[in-house]
């Protein structure tokens, strides 16, 4: 049944349902004017998903049009590639909890990457390779080999890069970016530790020198300075707008330090060209009556700016493992445990002896509480899958707004960074009951923004 029809079927029912004060959608919590949809007159694999993806128990009888739209695009690839939870409900993709506008992938786009490391995760390289340049700035002569060296410490840096343009290859395109064509440039500015402003200064300037050869439009800071300063007498800060000034759209973690009483927001994100980007928790959810604030930092800055001017995702962000170390080890491990029959999991462990040590200590117990051991063990590593895991942290907030950018930049190439922030921030939603300081103009959303990309043109 189409959707079309199913708006004509028991169209009395609907409007009774309304009537009786239905005015939000009960799934996504949105008022709608789209007509509602009566639950009983979609397929019953759709009606499961939309049910087991609801924000509570209680029973429902239509649904808004939007969200059916929604789970209907994606229905076949969520039952078939979406890892389950065990409440019955999916880890869903952050393109379906943003609803981003699937024409656009970010092609023909570039965007740079700066962090302490990275890795050729085949989310980037197949099946082309959209690496398209590596600078190294520890060696001068920016070794590209280097970047293939196995390296604990380039987990950061592979998981920003494949937050925003990964091809989710190993989830069946599943658990992907919202910019999953887009081209990136990757500078590794420092060893295992802190990043120094030094280190990012040193990144940007090369990407101001570079930016031509690699058609860079984007560049993505998932790190942070040293202390607050002015822009005023901090090179960093105007190293950002004279970024900006040729032409660089620049998009920084504002910080994760919103717990902190003075909650302070660091060199490059205090910049004033900048695009600072806080922290949403939407709790892996498309309903807008669970969203909340992640502990992200916060202006005002030194000179009064209001930072961030936005907030995206920053917990429950499906990422990549870093291959062929001891967490993606234990990660498929544990996948394969927890798909395993009671009957398989003590010689699952004896095979794979000395990859954890408390599954080890526990094989001589019954296999109901090796079950209780791998559901927590999946809980505390966050893991999704044996090739993904949850990750937080405002490092990832940035990409998911990099990746809209590159979107947008697809949708209208003559866009420039001003007209970017413009449309980011007149185009977010505030959340209620949060402080404005907090959350800026609000959580993105970016089919608003595409939107209003083209109409620019």
């Amino acid at each position: 049944m189409t959707l079309h029809e199913s708006l004509q079927l028991e169209r009395q029912t609907t409007t009774a349902d309304i009537a009786a004060g239905e005015k939000t959608c009960p799934v996504c919590s949105r008022e709608t004017p789209d007509e509602y949809v009566p639950l009983l007159s979609l397929a019953e694999d759709l009606q499961r998903l939309i049910q087991a993806n609801a924000p509570d128990s209680r029973e429902f009888q239509a649904v808004c049009a939007r969200c059916v739209r929604l789970f209907e695009r994606a229905k076949d690839q969520i039952l078939t590639d979406a890892a389950l939870q065990k409440d019955g409900s999916r880890v869903l993709s952050t393109p379906l909890r943003l609803d981003a506008d699937e024409r656009f992938t970010g092609k023909g786009v570039t965007i740079a990457f700066l962090d302490s490391g990275f890795y050729p995760h085949v989310d980037l390289t197949t099946p082309k390779n959209r690496i398209i340049g590596y600078r190294n700035l520890l060696h001068e002569d920016g070794n590209l080999t280097s970047l293939f060296q196995p390296d604990v410490a380039s987990w950061h840096g592979m998981m920003t890069s494949v937050v925003a343009a990964g091809n989710g290859s190993l989830s069946n395109g599943f658990y992907r970016g919202i910019a999953p064509d887009a081209e990136v440039v990757l500078v590794k500015l420092a060893r295992t530790g802190r990043i120094t402003e030094q280190n990012i200064q040193d990144g940007l300037e090369w990407i101001l020198e570079n930016r031509t050869k690699f058609n860079i439009k984007i560049v993505n800071i998932s790190a942070g300075g040293d202390f607050e300063q002015s822009y005023l007498h901090d090179s960093l800060s105007q190293t950002v707008e004279e970024c900006v000034a040729q032409g660089l759209t620049i998009i920084c973690a504002v910080g994760n330090a919103g717990s902190l009483p003075n909650h302070p927001v660091f060199p490059p994100a205090s910049a004033p060209s900048a695009i600072a980007v806080g922290g949403l928790d939407d709790h892996n959810s498309i309903n807008r009556a669970r969203r909340g604030m992640y502990r992200s930092s916060y202006g005002p800055t030194l000179d009064g700016l209001q930072k961030p001017e936005v907030i995206a995702p920053s917990i429950w962000i499906p990422a990549p493992i870093l291959p062929n170390t001891p967490t993606a080890k234990q990660a498929e491990l544990y996948d394969t445990l927890d798909h395993a029959s009671d009957d398989e999991l003590h010689e699952i462990i004896r095979e794979n002896y000395g990859v954890d040590d408390e599954l080890d200590a526990a094989l001589d117990r019954p296999a109901y509480m090796l079950r209780q051991i791998i559901a927590l063990k999946l809980r505390r590593e966050a893991v999704i899958t044996k090739h993904y895991k949850y990750v937080d942290g405002t490092s990832f907030a940035a990409p998911i707004v990099s990746s809209v950018a590159a979107q947008m930049l697809e949708a209208n190439p003559k866009l420039t960074p001003q007209q970017i922030k413009r449309i980011l921030i007149s185009s977010s939603e505030r959340l209620p009951h949060y402080e404005v300081d907090r959350q800026g103009w609000g959580v993105i959303d970016p089919r608003k923004a595409v939107e209003k990309a083209l109409e620019l043109k």
